[in-house]
């Protein structure tokens, strides 16, 4: 298989989940090939819960029902359950009697209601999942459930993705103990803005009510997993879950909190951008000096979608132009005699003409393993960014031959 950034050097993964959660993995024979299929995370109480989910019409059977307990529920939940390798999509009133079977025979399993149970699932669409095989692995997972699971979870839910995707980090508690937040996500290609293709799980011990910590999630994703794209395709399986478990109390700092959450998320959707299907340069595109923070990301996403800018990345073929043509195809307020435009830190363009000559050195901004580029409109004083990769041959190839 092609080595992705993220393969070739891929950051360690958490070992333990925060106190209050329990996880374990299976194979129940739902992906071809080896590794396991299942991935089991369940609270020792019901817990504070909230999700974003796709927005794709074709919603897979497994977030319809999703969506439905965590309603029922009012966003206290004990489980989620994950499978690989079939998406449970596009199948029907029968792949939805799958999801709330599976639902059903693993709230019984692990002590709860249905609707405390949350499900999701990955892999190929329009094929039904062989849910005899699912539940009948279930016994098994909730017998083995231990808290330093966290990274053969990860492993657990990957699909086309090279390496497992994980991050954690530590925050003050007001008694002076410790908060712990940990992350994991899969996803490699199908990633695209509105909720970002893919599935993440955020788990914290905090003490964090339900509303609360979906407004957190929200925001969060916003300004991550929603900043985020591979190939410009949506999933029908898009979902990020978050489950805070209150064992470690309140937040000493509630903002610190959010922004370890925040930067927990962002960490995650960089790793999927470093393992685009195919990729082999990250590409991070920020715009700064816009006249509003809807104009920076219109620029942002329009310049790290763009297929020409993405494809001459690929060959390290400093084609600036096809940057600037991005920008002015857009509705972003800005004067082009006054932007700015600079790649790795090397100016290419500024007050309306080119201001870097040297080749060499264009070249070698446009191979870096990780592509920065700063675009200043000089409107205004907002930002943001997009997260993406270079588009190679492999992903054609990849994905021409998915299913086959």
């Amino acid at each position: 298989m092609h080595r992705t950034p993220l393969a070739q050097d891929p950051p360690p993964l958490p070992s333990s989940l925060p106190r209050g959660f329990r996880g374990a993995t299976g194979r129940a024979g739902i992906r071809t090939g080896p590794g396991d299929d299942l991935a089991l995370i369940v609270a020792d109480d019901p817990v504070s819960t909230a999700a974003v989910f796709t927005t794709n019409r074709f919603a897979a059977a497994p977030i319809e029902l999703s969506r439905r307990h965590l309603a029922e529920s009012r966003g206290r939940c004990r489980a989620l359950l994950v499978n690989a390798g079939n998406a449970n999509a596009a199948t029907g009133d029968v792949g939805r009697e799958d999801a709330r079977r599976s639902a059903e025979v693993l709230a019984a399993q692990v002590g709860a209601i249905p609707s405390q149970v949350l499900v999701d699932s990955t892999g190929v669409i329009g094929r039904r999942l062989p849910v005899d095989g699912l539940c009948g692995a279930l016994p098994s997972l909730a017998s083995t459930l231990a808290r330093e699971s966290a990274a053969d979870l990860a492993r657990a839910i990957m699909t086309t993705d090279t390496a497992a995707k994980g991050a954690e980090r530590r925050v003050s508690a007001a008694d002076g103990g410790a908060i712990s937040i940990v992350g994991i996500c899969k996803g490699a290609g199908m990633i695209r803005p509105d909720m970002a293709t893919m599935i993440g799980v955020v788990l914290t011990d905090a003490e964090i009510d339900p509303e609360s910590l979906d407004t957190l999630l929200r925001s969060s994703c916003a300004r991550s997993f929603n900043r985020l794209s591979i190939d410009g395709d949506t999933s029908t399986n898009d979902a990020v879950f978050a489950m805070a478990s209150g064992v470690a109390g309140v937040p000493h700092d509630l903002d610190e909190f959010s922004r370890a959450f925040e930067g927990l998320c962002l960490d995650l959707a960089r790793m999927i951008a470093a393992d685009g299907e195919g990729a082999q340069r990250v590409v991070e595109v920020e715009v700064r000096g816009a006249e509003s923070t809807e104009d920076a990301r219109e620029v942002a996403e329009t310049v790290g979608s763009s297929l020409l800018v993405r494809t001459a990345i690929a060959g390290g073929d400093p084609n600036w132009g096809r940057i600037v043509a991005a920008i002015g195809r857009t509705n972003a307020a800005f004067d082009p005699d006054r932007i700015r435009i600079e790649v790795n830190g090397l100016r290419l363009f500024d007050q309306g003409k080119p201001v870097q000559d040297d080749l060499s050195a264009l070249a070698a901004a446009f191979s870096s393993p990780n592509v920065e580029m700063t675009i200043d409109l000089a409107a205004g004083s907002c930002e943001d960014r997009f997260l993406t990769c270079d588009l190679t041959a492999e992903y054609i190839r990849i994905n021409a031959d998915y299913t086959t």
